[in-house]
């Protein structure tokens, strides 16, 4: 019996793989920040970003995205941190800013944009209500492993809901602006004679 792979089980393998690989960045950045070596996790969210730029089409788009999710989670993160809802363990490299461990996690997170939440595309009310539970279970995760602090639970909660709400389908929004993931589709002049 020969087994080939098809491009649609080559298109699952990539989707799964994106996801486990999203999960080990994110584990090791949240475990490195709980036991005050966050560099450990940044370093492998940093190689994780740097084998999906390799991987991309066109790797400057996909850079983009990573930027602006990037830039999103400081202002959204800092914010968190600035109300006093939220403390996040290990150092900032400026004070009242959220820390590069987490502006990490944001960067790991862009990576899945394109790929292993593609499905996501155009349906920004589902990805509204999907960020509103998912985002602070992400958070209520890592202050379960240590490495950030709800000083105001229901608030911070609350708080997190409303953040990704709006920065899913935002990011989702730019996902699709910056999408270095699949090939252009060439487009084709007819002339008429």
């Amino acid at each position: 019996m020969n087994v080939t792979a098809t491009p649609v089980n080559a298109g699952r393998a990539k989707l799964v793989f994106n996801f486990l690989i999203f999960q080990l960045g994110w584990f090791a950045c949240v475990w490195g920040a709980a036991n005050d070596i966050p560099v450990a996790g940044t370093t492998i969210a940093a190689l994780v970003v740097a084998l999906h730029l390799f991987c991309a089409a066109r790797p400057v788009e996909e850079l983009k995205l990573v930027i602006a999710a990037v830039v999103a989670g400081t202002v959204l993160d800092s914010l968190l941190l600035a109300t006093g809802f939220v403390q996040f363990h290990s150092v900032s490299f400026t004070p009242g800013l959220a820390p590069y461990w987490i502006l990490a996690l944001w960067a790991l997170f862009a990576t899945t944009l394109n790929v292993s939440l593609s499905w996501l595309r155009g349906r920004w009310l589902l990805a509204a209500v999907l960020g509103a539970i998912a985002g602070p279970l992400s958070y209520w995760a890592g202050a379960k492993l240590g490495a950030v602090t709800f000083l105001q639970p229901m608030p911070a909660i609350a708080a997190m809901a409303v953040e990704w709400a709006i920065a899913m389908p935002l990011l989702m929004f730019l996902a699709q602006r910056f999408d270095g993931v699949r090939q252009p589709v060439a487009s084709v002049e007819i002339i008429d004679v």
